[in-house]
């Protein structure tokens, strides 16, 4: 009797045994997967897919003629101090699509394919920096109507040249998909001097609602005066509210348009719901990994990216507990005029210079 017990128990060790085996065996190809999907990642990611290193080196000033100093490669004399283009920074656009023109005081709507805009319109545009170097993740918030060069293309498919125009409707040049955004990405990395631009995401905006539910809405104090009947939207300055569903789209979509200079206004507001979104996600993933997953998996219907799985393994582990609030979140400097038919804002080139010097260089 005894001895069957005891084989009964080492039956019951030896099986615990293997199966500790296996799990230690699963857990080492998990974490192998992870590690090949982290090489692979940091690899593409770090591959531009825009910009130009002559435009840089153009930045600043070039040293006196009857100076025996010269710079090195990727090194610029801004304001008489030698800075170095910190080339661990990775920075992705992130563009906010919208597919169709929606006149925001009367509800009515037009499809932009009626237009030459058919690849859609990038409504919103964020610059997003990754830095290393400080473990900070900084946003450009660039506004719409800025006035810069633009790739044109005809109805034809045929090359028309470089056009001034609002920076948004670059992306309409295309076919609302990845063609869609390497112009815009070329267009935006072209403003910004040639800076690299590693990645990109064009998210529609009628993401919006699953994304923000998706995080159990977001909590803010309400920017300005938001009364629209027609979209259930009666919000006043001040107000402490928490945003569920359709109501956190308009909130960051609607604007008077016959109000000037109400696309800054509305720019603000993205600035501030894109903080209380990344806040409130962080919060949310920390005590449930499903709210990331969730994330992922709403953004996918609604996106057009070059991050693959390797490249958002690689971001997800390596930069997610980098410091990001809004003093985090920068904007173009300049002015908004009324053009002949809509709002024109034409970017203070100096006060863009600078801001590239502090967010992509290094003092030497």
């Amino acid at each position: 009797m005894l001895e069957k017990e005891e084989t009964i128990e080492k039956k019951k060790t030896g099986i615990v045994v293997r199966l500790m085996i296996t799990l230690l065996l699963m857990v080492s190809v998990l974490a192998g997967i992870v590690v090949v999907l982290r090489v692979l990642g940091r690899e593409n990611v770090m591959t531009a897919v825009a910009g130009s290193d002559e435009l840089i080196a153009q930045l600043g000033e070039q040293p006196s003629s009857n100076s025996a100093a010269t710079l090195q490669e990727g090194h610029i004399l801004y304001n008489g101090q030698e800075y170095a283009l910190n080339e661990d920074i990775i920075t992705i656009l992130v563009m906010g699509i919208d597919k169709e023109t929606v006149n925001e005081i009367g509800g009515q709507s037009w499809s932009s394919d009626e237009d030459e805009y058919q690849g859609g319109q990038a409504d919103a545009l964020f610059l997003v920096i990754i830095n290393p170097h400080d473990e900070s993740i900084k946003v450009v918030a660039i506004n719409r109507n800025a006035m810069t060069d633009v790739d044109v293309w005809g109805a034809d498919g045929r090359y028309d040249g470089v056009y001034t125009k609002q920076v948004a409707l670059q992306h309409g040049y295309g076919d609302g998909g990845p063609k869609s955004c390497e112009h815009q990405v070329k267009c935006v990395s072209r403003m910004f001097h040639g800076i690299k631009i590693n990645a990109y995401a064009a998210i529609s905006m009628d993401a919006v609602p699953e994304l923000n539910d998706a995080v159990g809405g977001v909590t803010l104090d309400v920017l300005e005066d938001i009364v629209y009947p027609e979209y259930d939207m009666d919000l006043h300055k001040g107000d402490k509210v928490t945003l569920q569903g359709k109501k956190a789209y308009w909130y960051v979509r609607l604007r008077d348009e016959n109000a000037f200079g109400s696309n800054e206004q509305r720019l603000m507001r993205q600035k501030q719901y894109l903080t209380a979104f990344v806040s409130t996600a962080k919060k949310q993933s920390m005590s449930d990994v499903r709210v990331a997953v969730t994330m992922y998996q709403t953004m996918q219907k609604y996106m057009v990216t070059d991050i693959d799985i390797s490249s958002f393994t690689y971001l997800a582990t390596e930069y997610m507990g980098y410091e990001f609030d809004d003093e985090h979140i920068y904007t173009l400097k300049g002015e908004t005029i009324m053009g002949s038919q809509f709002e024109e804002f034409y970017i203070d080139e100096n006060e863009l210079e600078d801001m590239i010097v502090e967010l992509f260089f290094e003092p030497v």
